[in-house]
């Protein structure tokens, strides 16, 4: 299982300088590059280096990195040719879609250029690493992170590190094939239904309440709106540093959610089963003043954390189909639309159960979990003779 470690770098003034230097010069290059990519109707990687690779090493930046920016640059064209493929830049006529298909891709100067152990090495003892730039290696570049990162990429990492500058600091993103455990023979499962009034809610009884987080982006919305009418210097320097605080906020909640959930599963040997909300951005039609908060809705980056916890701690996990789990009554297993009342009741039409409506849905989406592990699960029958 990968995943990544982050790192933040400390280095001198003249090191500073170096890989600022050297983040710019790539991006520039990468530029270049995708502009001839696209002039040549973007050729595979090998041929796109006979187009390339000649230039960038006269332009004096090493072998290895040439190469590195060659496959960003077709790495990148080919996320975007899938990203259309997929539909997520709109139908073949649309705006969007055409924005993207009739220009070249462009990188930002402070954009991630990414190393791998021949251009960077790491001195997890003395948390330093020497890395390659374009005004030569620089050695003994300070490093820090949580002794939790730091045992992860001692004993884990492999592969390409990327470097990145984000607001003046320096970082340095490692990818760690992590180990996965076995997963265990689960003792039933437990639903997770996801939303936005209720963050995560459990058939076992846990209820993450979104009434905090939605407060706190209220809040954080109505700052940035002010700050950035009044466009003074000073309000702008507020907002450079008010950046991604929401962001890191809504991640850390997310963190602490995922880790009580899947903690929960491991202590009473039970599975995960969680909804494939795939394109529900799409199928759901709101009102104006609603659709931001169904599009700042992490359910995708929750999602992703309850799966990477589970497969570390060895805690089977199933995707079901939310179809209907909010109008099924998981006693009777009567299906009307009339059951779900409002968004925290239901009363069941068929049996009159009355329940709390996320409560009902995660449980449904239990028994739908099991028999989705128990369909896919070998059968134990002894062979016959």
């Amino acid at each position: 299982m990968k995943i990544v470690a982050q790192v933040k770098l400390m280095p001198e003034a003249d090191q500073t300088a170096a890989l600022r230097s050297t983040l710019r010069t790539v991006n520039d290059l990468a530029c270049w590059v995708s502009e001839v990519a696209f002039a040549h109707g973007v050729p595979r990687e090998y041929e796109l280096r006979k187009h390339t690779y000649a230039h960038l090493k006269e332009q004096g930046i090493g072998a290895q990195a040439a190469q590195h920016v060659i496959k960003k640059v077709r790495d990148a064209y080919a996320t975007l040719h899938a990203n259309i493929r997929a539909g997520n830049l709109g139908k073949p006529k649309s705006k969007r879609r055409i924005k993207a298909e009739s220009k070249p891709i462009t990188f930002r100067p402070e954009a991630a250029q990414p190393y791998d152990d021949r251009c960077l090495s790491w001195n997890h003892d003395q948390q330093t690493v020497s890395i390659w730039t374009t005004a030569g290696r620089i050695k003994n570049v300070r490093f820090v992170c949580s002794a939790d990162a730091l045992k992860v990429l001692q004993q884990y990492r492999k592969g390409e590190s990327d470097l990145i500058e984000r607001d003046g600091v320096f970082y340095l993103i490692a990818t760690c094939e992590v180990p996965e455990a076995e997963p265990y023979e689960p003792d039933g499962f437990i639903g997770v239904d996801l939303g936005i009034a209720n963050i995560a809610t459990t058939s076992t009884g846990y209820q993450a309440a979104g009434r905090s987080l939605t407060r706190y982006r209220k809040r954080q919305l109505a700052l940035r709106a002010k700050l950035q009418k009044k466009r003074t210097k000073s309000a702008k320097r507020r907002l450079k540093e008010r950046s991604r605080r929401e962001q890191r906020h809504v991640k850390n909640t997310n963190h602490i959610i995922a880790k009580t959930i899947v903690t929960e599963a491991e202590r009473t040997a039970r599975g995960l089963a969680l909804e494939e909300l795939k394109g529900i951005r799409q199928r759901v039609r709101l009102r104006k003043p609603q659709r931001v908060t169904l599009h700042s809705w992490t359910f995708a980056q929750l999602g992703d954390f309850i799966v990477y916890k589970a497969k570390r701690a060895g805690v089977p996990l199933v995707f079901v189909d939310p179809a209907y789990t909010s109008q099924t009554c998981a006693e009777c297993g009567h299906v009307d639309k009339r059951n779900r009342v409002d968004q925290g009741l239901f009363i069941c039409r068929g049996c009159g159960v009355v329940a709390h409506a996320d409560r009902n849905a995660s449980h449904n989406i239990a028994t739908r979990g099991e028999t989705v592990w128990n369909a896919g699960r070998e059968s134990r029958v002894p062979a016959t003779p």
